[in-house]
């Protein structure tokens, strides 16, 4: 079973490739995983790898990656993600013929915003995903059920600047996450409402950079803001 999500795996390298024609090099991006399959037993949605297509657009990804600076992959600790970054890595390695460090699973990355998953499970289903986003967003839902959606983006937001701070000058990151890590990243950092950014297609993010000292966040979707300090 599949269900059709665009893939932006074009529209987040050329995000990336556009900092670096700028000279910006301290740049890391959280993108979702490739192409997956799904299940309707809602227990088995951890254990759904990638289709076959996606596992074709990772490596894909990976070898568009331009040979410098360097990718440090991270990813969720979902198989999902494993396997996207560590295609990524194997299709730069077989385009530029270097070997890159392996990736490293994070905590932050997996979906640590849900405190209670028999009870996520049973809204989810009985609202629809856009209604369930919007009430998570709108603090709407139980803080037993989803971790405060504020506090979720100041999270991630935090991680992500750590690791565009822990960048060597050769290297950009690479963390390989799922879309409802990516929405709050949208809603409460760029701007970008679910409503009006539309789905997180696969291979789909936003990239960090650092430039001048200053912390920025862009999408494809939307110019550079300053990120704002997550406490």
């Amino acid at each position: 079973m599949s269900r059709k999500y665009e893939v932006k795996s074009d529209q987040t390298l050329t995000v990336i490739k556009q900092l670096l024609n700028q000279g910006i090099t301290k740049i890391a991006a959280i993108i979702r995983h490739s192409e997956r399959l799904y299940s309707t037993q809602a227990r088995m949605e951890p254990f759904m790898n990638l289709t076959p297509e996606g596992l074709q657009y990772a490596v894909e990804m990976g070898q568009n990656l331009p040979a410098g600076p360097l990718p440090r992959m991270y990813s969720s600790y979902i198989g999902r993600c494993i396997e996207t970054a560590y295609l990524i890595d194997k299709g730069f390695s077989r385009q530029h013929g270097i070997q890159l460090p392996h990736n490293q699973p994070k905590e932050q990355l997996a979906p640590f915003y849900i405190k209670d998953n028999q009870k996520a499970l049973a809204l989810l289903k009985e609202q629809g995903t856009y209604t369930y986003i919007r009430n998570w967003f709108d603090s709407r839902l139980d803080d037993t059920v989803m971790e405060n959606p504020a506090t979720t983006a100041a999270a991630l937001t935090r991680f992500m600047t750590e690791q565009v701070n822990g960048l060597a000058d050769n290297e950009i990151a690479i963390c390989v996450s799922h879309d409802w890590n990516i929405f709050p990243l949208k809603e409460f950092a760029l701007g970008l409402p679910h409503e009006e950014a539309g789905d997180i297609g696969y291979l789909d993010g936003v990239v960090f950079f650092e430039n001048k000292n200053r912390m920025f966040i862009t999408s494809y979707q939307a110019d550079p803001r300053p990120v704002v300090a997550a406490s």
